[in-house]
């Protein structure tokens, strides 16, 4: 059951960036890449950026990598300028599905890509990961498509596109990749790699994988340890089945007992193998001490805006227990944590500290929970048997290992660092964590904010909230101890609070929840998302069938433009209102913070 380790070649005698171009090939000696990744992103050699990393992986196993970023997709030459890989050719769409990069909720063009150069919009297709696979497949025949990230691993079986409004099949059935890399892929990557370098073509049977085989290998395949899902035809003519693989691709999503998945798309089956193995421990410390230039290409003239807000961070941990159904985490980067050591979080801050652009401030320490750093929930047997989407809803489980005193240790080391003023972390907090860790939240309230602390209630109303699986009634508590802790260290600090508008049996009634409790408190919102059912995700289920997610009852779904309107309006700033400031428990207010304004995130 153990993973087998990821290792590395010795550290390239350069340091700089992966190449994109000829020039920079044969500045490197180089006269083919043994790997080409595409990417939809602009190329940031920073461990955030997934095309990055996996860049980097490779390159420590002793590969010839180069990254094509953003080609210009009506030109196949584009994808060609530094010839035909040995190895293989990667695929991702970006950082973000290129829908959601490319559409607002209210489904308009956005007037900003935030991993662009210059925030400019346009610069990747729709489905970017199809149309990139294509591209791969007609520019080197025969070579291998690997296709992954976030895009790949959220459409991987069908699923619904809000964008299209309308069910989609796999999209390796329109990819035409030899294998899709689901989740965190530097595992899976490897795996590839020794196959490929020993000659072997086959690249079925791999953790973190899915193949799309052909009508003779699917009649030919043994499926009897594998759960059958609905297929693409059980959707198209019931729409309902949606619910049903949606929990159980999710209840599978366990290496430690999940199950292979088979979906049928006329008699083609996408094979799903059970998730790789979570990186840890030294080798997640590997991982993020490869030799990153922490900077964006020097091509670009203009700033790539998503980098600018994380290019002073630092990633401390993977994995989210949380199973929220409105987002794509627990089927990308897994349930399961996992946190680098302290030694090698601060080894990376004091080398960022050295770097000519750093101005003394740690803007993040962080991962998708901050405060779980060095927390463990696969360590026991519970942990490996156990199916269920969320180790924090309805309440925290009690194997789940909180450990308190490790994310103090970090905080507090990394503030002591040579050439560090600051130390912020911004990344998502658990208020219902925070709660049941008192000196955590004292040496984060005190010491590590910003003087705004972003926090994610999502909603107010009870019923809302079980279907979102977020707890209710954590907020008013979490609100307070936050006041009375900044108090008493003397400092104003705001609370920066995130509300979800139109989810799923939400109406105006449930949103008016959010509405009373804000005009209480006296606040007005800076951020408000107007809801968009992601694919693959238990909220995108509940959109299409109608069905709560928890009792299979029938639910109000709020479609029409309109509708949604007219949620988001009732949690527009109020003039009249002030924001609660430390201290405020009712007998301590401000004028409105001028930052703290409506910023509908579409």
């Amino acid at each position: 059951m153990g993973a087998v380790p990821i290792q590395f070649a010795a550290k390239p005698k350069t340091n700089g960036f992966l190449p994109m171009s000829r020039e920079e090939m044969e500045a490197r000696g180089w006269s083919e890449l043994d790997v080409l990744i595409i990417t939809g992103d602009a190329y940031v050699d920073h461990p955030s950026f997934g095309a990055a990393m996996i860049g980097r992986v490779l390159e420590g196993m002793g590969l010839r990598v180069g990254i094509i970023a953003q080609p210009d997709w009506t030109k196949i030459e584009s994808i060609q300028v530094m010839g035909t890989p040995r190895l293989f050719v990667g695929v991702t769409a970006g950082n973000l599905d290129s829908m959601l990069s490319n559409y607002t909720a209210a489904r308009h063009k956005r007037k900003e890509d935030v991993y662009s150069a210059g925030g400019v919009p346009g610069k990747r297709p729709n489905h970017a990961a199809v149309v990139y696979s294509q591209m791969a497949r007609r520019a080197f025949p025969g070579v291998p498509v690997v296709l992954g990230g976030m895009e790949a691993s959220m459409r991987r079986v069908a699923h619904y596109d809000y964008w299209e409004d309308k069910l989609k099949p796999s999209i390796l059935s329109l990819a035409k990749a030899d294998v899709l890399v689901y989740g965190m892929g530097e595992r899976a990557v490897r795996e590839i790699v020794d196959r490929l370098k020993a000659g072997n073509r086959d690249l079925h049977g791999i953790r973190g994988t899915a193949v799309f085989l052909g009508s003779k290998a699917t009649a030919a395949a043994d499926f009897s340890d594998c759960i059958i899902l609905p297929s693409w035809e059980d959707l198209q003519a019931d729409k309902t089945h949606l619910m049903r693989l949606t929990k159980v691709v999710e209840a599978q999503q366990t290496p430690y007992s999940g199950k292979r998945l088979v979906q049928m798309h006329g008699n083609r089956a996408v094979l799903q193998e059970p998730p790789a193995f979570p990186v840890d421990g030294p080798e997640l410390d590997a991982l993020y001490e490869l030799p990153f230039m922490r900077l964006a290409h020097p091509s670009y003239t203009e700033p790539v805006p998503g980098f600018a807000t994380i290019k002073d961070s630092i990633i401390v941990s993977r994995g989210c227990p949380g199973g929220c159904t409105f987002c794509g985490l627990g089927f990308h980067q897994g349930k399961f944590l996992s946190s680098r050591s302290v030694d090698s979080v601060l080894k990376e801050i004091r080398k960022l500290a050295e770097s000519d652009t750093f101005r003394g401030t740690i803007s993040d320490l962080g991962g998708p929970t901050a405060n779980l750093y060095g927390a463990k929930n696969g360590h026991a047997e519970e942990c490996q048997k156990c199916h269920r989407p969320s180790c924090l809803w309805p309440s925290i489980c009690p194997v789940l290992k909180i450990d308190e005193k490790a994310g103090i240790d970090l905080l507090k080391g990394a503030r002591t660092q040579p050439g560090v003023k600051h130390v912020f972390v911004q990344s998502g907090i658990r208020m219902d964590v925070a709660l049941r860790t008192p000196e955590y939240m004292k040496e984060l309230v005190q010491n590590h904010v910003s003087g705004h602390m972003k926090v994610a209630p999502e909603h107010m109303h009870p019923d809302v909230l079980r279907r979102m699986r977020k707890p209710a009634g954590d907020f008013p508590a979490f609100m307070e101890k936050f006041f009375e802790l900044s108090e008493d260290a003397g400092k104003e600090q705001y609370l920066v609070p995130y509300f979800i508008s139109s989810f799923p049996g939400c109406t105006e009634k449930e949103m008016g929840a959010v509405e009373t409790f804000l005009k209480e408190e006296r606040w007005n919102l800076q951020q408000v998302q107007d809801f968009i059912p992601l694919p693959m995700t238990g909220s995108a289920a509940m959109y299409v069938t109608g069905l709560d997610i928890n009792t299979g009852q029938p639910i109000p779904v709020v479609r029409n433009a309109g509708d949604r309107e007219r949620q988001k309006r009732m949690l527009r700033p109020n003039p009249a209102n002030e924001t609660r400031v430390c201290g405020g428990r009712g007998n301590r207010t401000l004028p409105m913070n001028p930052e703290a304004q409506l910023d509908t995130v579409d």
